[in-house]
């Protein structure tokens, strides 16, 4: 028997050990709770000696909150700025590989790009009163800064308030410099904030010297030329380091809006604008007045080049052409014959331009975009904008905006290849698909119709209820997306239920040469603007005819003939009326995008194709306008250029001349009347020319700045004081 009392004999208990281990625990995690306590406590007592009472207590609550606020924004502002840190990664000054020089269809030169045949000169022999007039009229504290002026950002917005408009921009030379470099001429808020950072990589990885000789080898000087060694050549035929200073100080004020200040275009305001320039230099403290007065007596003169401006938004665009094409042959000093014809050029600027001038405040809508295309491919002319010097965005090639209406000729199409005909009844009543229910303008419906009635008065429910019933449902959106590619749609398209109706962006460009199929009788449009590259030997390196794919079959000819019949009656039943082209076959849609955003006109002839875009860079609303109002009256003005003295082709697939009796009429009308003058022109739209154009706006901007009127009782009483001659 065990004795209970020997304690050495007795078993330890496995619970003894577990007791031990979990006492250990709790005392080793209180003592290490209570040293933590006491190493608070110190902590506490310690920064009671910084506390603050009254005003300094508020003071440091505002700047606390302040910190957070900015750490904040700076998290936001690095997020929006890492995708313009990708345009760093690889070689940004690649560009520089190529020099073009860019002809017309006829051969006549048109325009540089590239690195400019005049050899740039480095800036320690670039003559001292040039850059002296660059720093004190674009950026006086260059030398100085870090990519982002504080105090001059400061003194501008002061001298902008003070005016009560913009007269001064806060943009340093780094931050224009990284704009033409890596950004487009969108004005966002987004592309400040990518300007600000990029401003800033450039002063980290590139010399003052350097970035100084970037921007004036980089930025757009007038009259197609890019960088002052190219202006100098341009304007007043010599070398940029044989410049006098009045001419420096002339080509110092380009920087500022190169399109108004252009010397072949505007004398006075060329030399005005360098009179400022010299004052500038005055006040800088770089010049003294007597070092100048020489140069505002004897102002600089200029090279006759005529008032003819370059067509800079299509040689942008035809740059980008060249470069993917021409990147794998062995030389890249070309000579490069495009497709652009300067009189459709300056016939196009003048119809967006005059559109916008007598109708465009009334709508409340700033820009325009237009691409016109013959029959056959070339594209003819190209606007990207208002004004090339003002922002060098090509709103034409590179602004995505919603097509509205006129992307559904993609789900028509496809429904009639599906085996529909225009006279195929359909009902026109409320639908939904999923969460989404779209509406017809005006929340109307017409109940039981024809497809070419429904394509004419552009009913948003049927091209959804074709793609949702017919096409195969969910099914359908990739077939859309498909066909907008063969079409010659390049911008991605969203895969969403709402596209048949437009809601996926598209370039202007795209919808041109989408349109273009159907003079082509369904086969590819094949749209280019480059016909020739060759080097300075004469060689030709490429050939659009002999290098090019041939066209492909997009569109069965059954399905052409339908699309075309369909679209024919538009401008004359439907609901671009203002497009019809007096004695020529017109064809198109119109598209107005939701809250009157975007507004669209895309049409053809046998002859030319042509989309047309306004509205407003910001995105904001437009006052009601719609793809029947502007877009459609500017394609007007254009076709009615464009078709005179040409051999009036027809549209494959139309058999009857008009789809209205009227119109029919009008056509019998004029034909008899070109018979008889011998020709088929249309008559010329009444526009003026872009030098007239700008005459005029300058003339408004001054008397929107002119001095009040004098008091009403003061105008009342020498309204008395003169007879009244019809009295007499």
């Amino acid at each position: 028997m065990q004795d209970p009392f020997n304690q050495e004999n007795r078993p330890r208990k496995r619970s003894n050990i577990l007791l031990r281990i979990d006492s250990w625990i709790d005392s080793t995690i209180w003592n290490a709770g209570f040293s933590v306590g006491e190493t608070w406590e110190e902590i506490t007592i310690f920064f009671r000696r910084f506390r603050t009472r009254g005003v300094w207590k508020a003071v440091f609550e505002v700047a606390g909150e302040a910190m957070n606020v900015g750490t904040a924004g700076f998290v936001l502002m690095l997020a929006l700025a890492l995708p313009a840190f990708e345009e760093t990664a690889g070689n940004w000054r690649a560009q520089d590989d190529f020099a073009v020089t860019f002809l017309d269809r006829y051969g006549n030169e048109i325009g540089h790009r590239g690195i400019i045949h005049e050899d740039s000169a480095p800036i320690d022999q670039l003559p001292d009163h040039l850059v002296k007039a660059v720093l004190a009229t674009e950026d006086r504290r260059f030398f100085e800064h870090f990519g982002i002026d504080l105090l001059g950002l400061a003194r501008a917005m002061t001298e902008n308030v003070r005016a009560n408009s913009v007269v001064q921009g806060g943009s340093t030379i780094t931050q224009q410099l990284a704009k033409n470099l890596f950004l487009s001429n969108e004005r966002t808020i987004e592309r400040k904030v990518k300007e600000a950072f990029l401003a800033l990589w450039l002063e980290a990885n590139v010399s003052k010297k350097e970035i100084l000789r970037l921007y004036l080898d980089r930025a757009y000087m007038g009259g197609g030329t890019f960088g002052a060694a190219a202006a100098a050549q341009f304007y007043f035929g010599k070398d940029v380091t044989e410049v006098s200073l009045a001419e420096a100080a002339m080509l110092a004020g380009l920087f500022k809006a190169p399109a108004r200040y252009a010397p072949h275009i505007n004398l006075p305001a060329a030399r005005a604008r360098a009179n400022e320039v010299l004052s500038n230099l005055v006040q800088s403290n770089f010049m003294t007045e007597g070092q100048v007065i020489g140069a505002r007596r004897n102002p600089a003169s200029v090279i006759d080049r005529g008032n003819h401006e370059a067509p800079d938004y299509f040689l942008d665009w035809a740059f980008d052409e060249v470069r993917r094409i021409a990147g794998p042959l062995p030389t890249h000093s070309l000579i490069v014959r495009t497709t652009i014809d300067v009189g459709m050029q300056e016939a196009a600027d003048a119809a967006v331009e005059s559109t916008l001038r007598e109708l465009g405040e009334g709508y409340n809508v700033k820009q325009g975009a237009l691409v016109l295309i013959e029959n056959g491919g070339a594209v003819r002319a190209m606007v990207g904008g208002r004004d090339y010097g003002e922002s060098q965005f090509n709103r034409a090639a590179r602004a995505l905006r919603q097509p509205g209406s006129s992307f559904k000729i993609y789900t028509y199409s496809l429904a009639m290849e599906a085996g529909m005909t225009p006279d195929t009844p359909i009902t026109d009543a409320p639908i939904s698909w999923g969460n989404w229910s779209p509406h017809n303008y005006g929340n109307s419906y017409a109940g039981r119709i024809d497809i070419k009635t429904a394509l004419a008065r552009s009913i948003n429910t049927i091209p959804v209820r074709l793609a949702k019933d017919v096409l195969g449902g969910r099914a359908a959106i990739p077939k859309i997306i498909a066909q907008a590619k063969k079409f010659g749609v390049e911008t991605p398209i969203r895969n969403d239920v709402t596209i048949p109706i437009g809601t996926s962006e598209v370039t202007v460009l795209d919808q041109a040469t989408a349109f273009a199929v159907f003079p082509a009788g369904g086969m590819e449009s094949r749209r280019h603007g480059i016909a020739q590259i060759m080097n300075y030997n004469g060689d030709v390196l490429y050939d659009f005819n002999r290098d090019a794919p041939p066209a492909k079959r997009v569109l069965s000819e059954q399905a052409e003939a339908s699309m075309t019949q369909m679209l024919t009656r538009v401008p004359y039943v439907g609901t671009a009326r203002r497009a019809a082209v007096e004695g020529v076959l017109t064809g198109g849609k119109t598209g107005t995008t939701q809250a009157y955003r975007d507004a669209w006109f895309c049409g053809f002839t046998g002859n030319f194709t042509a989309a047309v875009w306004f509205g407003n860079d910001d995105y904001t609303s437009s006052n009601r306008m719609t793809g029947g109002s502007l877009p459609a009256m500017t394609f007007k003005k254009l076709m009615d250029y464009a078709h005179q003295g040409v051999e009036l082709k027809p549209i494959p697939g139309v058999e009857n001349p008009l789809p209205d009796p009227n119109a029919a009429a009008l056509l019998a009308a004029k034909a008899k009347e070109n018979s008889a003058n011998g020709s088929a022109s249309a008559v010329r739209p009444r526009t003026l020319t872009q030098r007239t154009t700008q005459t005029l706006r300058d003339l408004a901007e001054k008397l929107r700045n002119a001095a009040p009127l004098a008091a009403p009782e003061r105008i009342a009483a020498a309204t008395v004081a003169v007879p009244n001659i019809m009295d007499q």
